[in-house]
């Protein structure tokens, strides 16, 4: 495949700038960044308390709740007073966010505080605190129908993603702003060198994704969190409802209670262009990032939790498969946690890499972040690798095949195709989930399907996304089918299941960044939450048999008629360790995930005509090692995650001036 255009412009276009890319890159990061002669890191050498707040409400050119004036967002912006004083430019951090008044951000949950005059006090956060003394402004979006904002939610689409792009646009002297919600005054931003970096978790990073998905000139990057890339997705999968309620639920949650009086047309439209049959509307193409990949200009830094099960690890897979065909300039990190920010479960390398990302990307720094490793993996708790590029080149998808077992319903599963008419049978139990399924993997129970390798005789790693493809016979005209990859075999996790999602928050509080009245740089510390374990789930898919025949439409079954379709399983990055077993489910309704169908009934699955595409490190022939016959079960050990290094220790920053102690 030819490499498009995009992916060139790193390269060098002669001889001896490839020579000297090659000899830096022989050398440590640090030293080839300072022998490029410009500086490697932004210091904070401006004043925090001194720093100039103001509020801007940006014209978004929408009339989102119809009241015949134009809709205006408001952004909060704090920068340093010395480079405006001195006529020097600076770049621009922005969370643009629908939760600074209702939630609030972070694990503290800390919303935007205001003076009686309508100031901005505090931003939620530390970005601001860190990054202003080390000269970016930081800007703080509120999503139209939120907060001070004109304007209506509607949940991804239209309004959500203008109300960022209208503020880079202005950032960039594209966009008319003003100094109050309702004036005419004008508010410019000379002061900006349009250069803007976006940042968010969960919503916040889903509009990033939204905004980058635009094309928009002046966004140089983007840093999204546990974020959304197709909302489709986040509601169902492939036709299975994942949530009993739409979107317009979560519109009324975020929306001011101003906006709830005047945005009824808005809601209604979130009800009636997406039916909790699962069928795909319009409204989802609106609100689908992926197709518009070839867009994105700027570069990518994804972080996901491979156990999120809020924002399944589906979005950040499907998001950057699409960014690496268009070559876009990415890097990513992997957990094992749930939903939660890499400041709470990573804080100081954290802290420490996205200040050199933003150094990199808005600061033109030559830091030697772009020849590191692409991927950052939590392999343990708190235990780290890297890969040099994510999923590793040298990783291929092998066919796994299920067969039958000596006892019902515990089957084998290998390179070997199943005899022809070999079947397994379950009843789809809604009660019932993967936790149950994988608890009971080996034991006859009617409402799973579960096939399992021999113990490996090596450790094998999966990395990527992978597919199960399942011809199955109903008994009754509706059914969901669930998929489920396990490793089976004692190991200590994060524990994603329990409150906190695979941390637990301390009393003691560490500072990251400088301080002013009303606004601390000081958060509570956090550490893993550990579960040891006899079985760790680690990738999920799930799908409406019923969209058999077009994974955009649902149809009725004809029970006792074999229909095939293929379920999209979660990226992940997982390593089986030797003497453990691979485990493919089968199964119905995964409880307290997906919804049940409206008739549960019975399953009978052509195993000839199942199959599991997984992308094994080292492809088949690493399959065919690690499953050869009569290698022993084995006590579970430090696993060689072939491909990954072991990444440094992770350390505190050194103290910086104006820390609160």
């Amino acid at each position: 495949m030819p490499i498009p255009a995009r992916a060139t412009r790193f390269r060098p276009v002669v001889l001896m700038a490839a020579l000297a890319a090659l000899l830096l890159s022989l050398l440590s990061p640090a030293y080839a960044a300072a022998r490029s002669g410009g500086p490697t890191e932004s210091k904070p050498v401006y004043s925090y308390a001194n720093a100039i707040r103001e509020s801007v409400w940006v014209d978004t050119g929408l009339d989102g709740d119809g009241d015949g004036r134009t809709d205006r967002v408001a952004a909060d912006i704090i920068r340093p007073r010395e480079p405006a004083q001195r006529g020097r430019k600076i770049p621009v951090i922005m969370d643009a966010s629908p939760y600074y008044a209702c939630c609030g951000r972070g694990n503290e949950s800390q919303k935007k505080t205001y003076d009686a005059d309508g100031n901005v006090v505090q931003f939620p956060l530390y970005y601001d605190n860190y990054f202003v003394p080390r000269g970016y402004a930081f800007v703080a979006v509120d999503f139209a129908g939120t907060n001070r904002s004109d304007g209506c939610v509607d949940v991804g689409g239209r309004s959500d993603v203008t109300s960022a792009k209208a503020v880079v646009d202005w950032l960039n002297g594209r966009g008319r702003g003003y100094t109050s919600r309702t004036g005419d005054e004008r508010a410019r931003a000379g002061w900006s060198n349009g250069d803007t970096g976006m940042i968010g978790k969960s919503y916040d990073g889903t509009v990033a994704n939204g905004v980058a998905a635009t094309g928009v000139e002046g966004l140089k990057t983007i840093v999204p969190i546990g974020a959304i890339s197709s909302w489709y997705d986040y509601y169902f999968q492939q036709g299975a409802p994942l949530y009993d309620s739409g979107p317009e639920w979560l519109s009324d949650y975020v929306e001011s209670p101003e906006a709830r009086t005047r945005c009824g047309a808005v809601q209604q439209r979130l009800v009636d262009e997406a039916p909790r049959n699962g069928n795909w509307t319009r409204l989802w193409d609106e609100r689908n990032h992926v197709p518009d990949a070839d867009k994105v200009e700027a570069s990518v830094f994804v972080v996901h939790g491979q156990q999120d099960l809020n924002v399944r690890a589906k979005h950040f897979g499907q998001w950057w498969d699409a960014l690496a065909e268009e070559g876009v300039e990415r890097k990513i990190w992997l957990s094992q946690t749930g939903h939660v920010d890499p400041f709470d479960f990573r804080r100081a390398d954290w802290v420490r890499t996205l200040h050199r990302w933003f150094d990199h990307e808005l600061l033109g720094y030559d830091n030697g972040i772009d020849d590191e490793p692409m991927a950052d993996i939590e392999t343990a708790p708190d235990q780290w690798g890297t890969s040099r590029h994510w999923p590793p080149r040298a990783t291929d998808t092998v066919a796994v095949k299920p067969g039958p077992g000596t006892q019902a319903g515990v089957g084998t599963l290998g390179l070997e195709s199943a005899p022809r008419g070999a079947t397994e049978t379950f009843t789809d139990d809604p009660s019932r989930g993967e936790t149950d399924w994988a608890a009971q993997l080996t034991t006859s129970t009617p409402d799973k399907a579960g096939f399992v390798t021999e113990p490996l005789a090596k450790d094998l790693r999966i990395s990527g996304s992978s597919q199960v493809t399942v011809t199955a016979t109903p008994s009754t005209p509706t059914a969901h089918l669930s998929a489920v990859l396990v490793d089976l075999g004692p190991a200590t996790i994060r524990d994603y299941a329990a409150a906190g999602e695979g941390i637990v928050t301390l009393p003691e509080r560490s500072c990251w960044g400088e301080s002013r009245e009303g606004d601390s740089p000081c958060f509570k510390e956090t550490a893993a939450k550990s579960a040891d374990v006899d079985y760790t789930v680690f990738s999920r898919g799930w799908a409406d048999l019923g969209t058999y025949a077009d994974p955009r439409t649902e149809r009725p079954l004809t029970p006792g008629r074999q229909h095939t379709l293929t379920i999209d399983l979660a990226s992940s990055d997982h390593v089986i360790p030797a003497g453990h077993r691979l485990a493919l489910i089968v199964a119905g309704t995964d409880a307290g995930l997906i919804e049940p169908p409206a008739t549960p009934g019975t399953l009978t699955l052509d195993l000839r005509r199942t199959t599991a595409e997984l992308p094994f490190v080292g492809g088949w022939r690493a399959f065919a090692e690690a499953t050869r016959p009569g290698a022993p079960a084995a006590a579970p050990r430090e696993s060689r995650y072939e491909g990954l290094t072991q990444a440094p220790q992770a350390h505190r920053l050194p103290p910086e001036k104006g820390l609160i102690p």
